[in-house]
């Protein structure tokens, strides 16, 4: 390897590592975020679940009351409520695996399960952080090995090519 291509796989290597070690922050950001989509959404269910406790119903007898409306929008807000419950439920699974996950892994866990409002809420608005933590150590080292790699594949294949042009030049 010559002395271009290594400096060329350094960079990628730190270019990947840099990118990589954000993940951490990402993480930490899209958690943040979460959480303030679960405490906006537990205001709107306590609040149902109150009003159906009032009228001595729990929460899934309120739903089905709605359902069974003859009243299209009285029909349709029971649907809108019950898909604010399931968003809810489902943040706080979310949230749970956040909350317990190892810092190195949860990157995975958030890509395995994000809730794209908020992944995209987050990503609009992300701030990079300076990776001073483990899992940001970790990350940037995976970023550095794997921008190294496709760098060197990279330089490997090119080298293939010009050998294969130059034998064909050479048999002609």
């Amino acid at each position: 390897m010559g002395p271009i291509a290594r400096i060329i796989t350094i960079v990628a290597g730190l270019a990947g590592g840099t990118v990589f070690s954000q993940a951490p922050e990402f993480a930490q950001q899209y958690r943040q975020r979460i959480g303030g989509a679960i405490d906006e959404l537990r205001v709107i269910v306590e609040d149902f679940s109150t009003q159906a406790a009032e009228h001595h119903l729990d929460r899934q007898q309120a739903l089905n009351a709605y359902a069974q409306s003859s009243d299209d929008f009285l029909r349709d807000r029971g649907v809108s409520m019950q898909s604010t419950i399931t968003r809810y439920e489902t943040l706080l699974s979310q949230q749970f695996h956040l909350g317990t996950a190892a810092p190195v892994s949860k990157p995975f866990v958030l890509l395995g399960n994000a809730d794209d409002v908020v992944f995209a809420n987050t990503w609009r608005d992300f701030a990079p952080g300076v990776p001073v933590s483990f899992a940001g150590l970790v990350w940037g080292a995976i970023g550095f090995i794997g921008g190294w790699v496709v760098a060197a594949l990279l330089g490997l294949g090119a080298r293939r090519a010009m050998r294969v042009r130059r034998v064909h030049r050479q048999v002609r």
